[in-house]
């Protein structure tokens, strides 16, 4: 089973069609109100600010897609989504599962520039963001290779 949590966002529902088409059809779709994509999607609704409903949307898998999204308010961010970091981070761990986190690129301009590292300006909202990953225990950065666990 993989599954994807925040399924209906622009980045799940073309992970669900990659999936589908080129790695498997055992997917679970993981959102508040999820629809399906494909259809052999198996729908789950849950909310993961909930910790119990995360883990329940979890059980079962073998790799589970963070790709929910927040709108663009940094108080909502800041208040939600660090608990959804940690839910998930916790509910993967409980059913030994590998996680896959896809970003969003809200902070990077809207232009056709090319984006450089170092280089390339932010907005103010995501200054904020690293502070408020390093600020909650399950939220710290891990870097390891994509092939290893611990």
């Amino acid at each position: 089973m993989q599954t994807i949590l925040g399924a209906n966002g622009q980045i799940g529902e073309e992970l669900a069609r990659y999936l589908h088409n080129t790695v498997t059809h055992d997917i679970r779709l993981v959102g508040r109100r999820p629809s399906a994509v494909n259809k052999t999607d198996e729908l789950f609704s849950a909310d993961l600010t909930d910790a119990e409903a995360t883990d329940r949307a979890v059980a079962g898998s073998e790799i589970v897609y963070l790709t929910v999204g927040l709108p663009m308010d940094s108080a909502m961010w800041e208040e939600r989504f660090p608990v959804m970091m940690e839910n998930t981070i916790a509910a993967v761990r409980n059913h030994d599962a590998k996680l896959v986190f896809f970003d969003n690129t809200y902070m990077y301009p809207q232009t056709a520039a090319p984006q450089v590292e170092g280089k390339t300006p932010s907005s103010r909202a995501a200054a904020r963001r690293p502070s408020v990953r390093g600020s909650r225990p399950g939220c710290r950065r891990r870097w390891m290779p994509a092939a290893s666990r611990p």
